[in-house]
């Protein structure tokens, strides 16, 4: 069986606003905490993801970078006790303000060969308005860096129906990434999500978003663009050179199975899905007396699980087989 691993690193130096994950501060005894639990769920886990040959691992959050260290002590155990094939993709979600490049080599010596850049824009007025920490320039460093620790398999995260973003300012967004060397693209429009500081904004906010025409015209202008950069769109929210869409990303619309550690990671593994408990606290107790940390699960009975598939089937654009 071929599965994925998701290890959620929590940390954040600032929320954004617009953001409903689970994220804790960027303290220190708070990731001493964490990286306790985490290995303790490893070592849980572990007879699971022995069975099983591994195609991908991707660090998420938050922001893994932040905590170089949890990224580093897992891929040293994924290589000490599992066969890690050197064809399996590995990535690591960052913000450009938190790469350097020692950090980025320390990471591609420890077996990265993906990262996942959270650039969002090109105009620093909406990164500001987004609650972003980074400005432009920062994102196109952040790539040279990468480029220069070897890590050539870059990806970016931009955003669309931004406040106050019109179609000219995100057609020169789409045009600045002519320039830039990277194979891979994913482009979200923005929800306000309950529980953000968006959401308790939204009536102010609302009004300075794009009509939905407009946010029609900006996916069908990105698409266009993308398309022309060689950037071809393979799933709803996904463009990529030839060869490079995400190996993870894809087995969440095929039905692969995927291990998920961390607080709030979600699994799905023998036709079950669960979720961690979003709290560190919680979760720490339950793993040292030896419980799943987990608060929600379920499986679906036939013909619900083939429904379900069928409809995260038809994000992809190979789509699904009916027979």
């Amino acid at each position: 069986m071929v599965t994925s691993l998701y290890i959620h690193s929590p940390f954040c130096s600032k929320k954004c606003p617009y953001c409903n994950f689970f994220v804790l501060p960027d303290k220190n005894a708070l990731k001493l905490d964490y990286l306790e639990a985490l290995l303790l769920e490893w070592e849980q886990k572990l007879p699971h993801i022995k069975k099983t040959a591994l195609c991908s691992i991707y660090f998420g959050g938050g922001t893994p970078t932040l905590f170089p260290k949890g990224i580093t002590t897992i891929l040293e155990k994924a290589r000490k006790q599992l066969s890690l094939k050197p064809s399996c993709e590995i990535t690591v979600e960052g913000n450009p303000e938190t790469l350097s490049l020692p950090l980025l080599k320390e990471l591609k010596e420890c077996g990265v060969n993906r990262l996942s850049l959270g650039a969002q824009s090109f105009d620093n007025t909406l990164l500001n308005i987004l609650g972003r920490t980074h400005k432009n320039r920062a994102i196109f460093e952040a790539i040279d860096l990468a480029l220069a620790a070897g890590i050539k398999n870059i990806s970016i995260d931009l955003m669309y129906e931004i406040p106050h973003q019109s179609l000219s300012r995100f057609k020169n967004t789409l045009l600045t990434l002519k320039n830039l060397p990277i194979s891979h693209l994913s482009l979200y429009n923005l929800q306000i999500e309950e529980n953000t500081p968006f959401f308790r904004k939204k009536k102010v906010l609302t009004p300075h978003l794009p009509t939905e025409e407009e946010g029609l015209q900006m996916l069908n202008m990105a698409c266009t663009i993308l398309e022309e950069m060689g950037l071809k769109r393979y799933e709803i929210s996904a463009f990529a050179k030839k060869g490079k869409e995400s190996r993870h990303n894809l087995g969440y619309w095929t039905g692969r199975p995927f291990l998920g550690l961390g607080p709030s990671a979600f699994s799905f593994y023998e036709g079950k899905r669960f979720r961690n408990v979003a709290n560190l606290t919680a979760y720490k107790k339950a793993l040292k007396v030896g419980k799943a940390p987990i608060d929600f699960d379920e499986k679906l009975p036939y013909p619900n699980n083939v429904h379900e598939q069928i409809a995260i089937g038809l994000r992809v654009f190979d789509g699904i087989c009916l027979k």
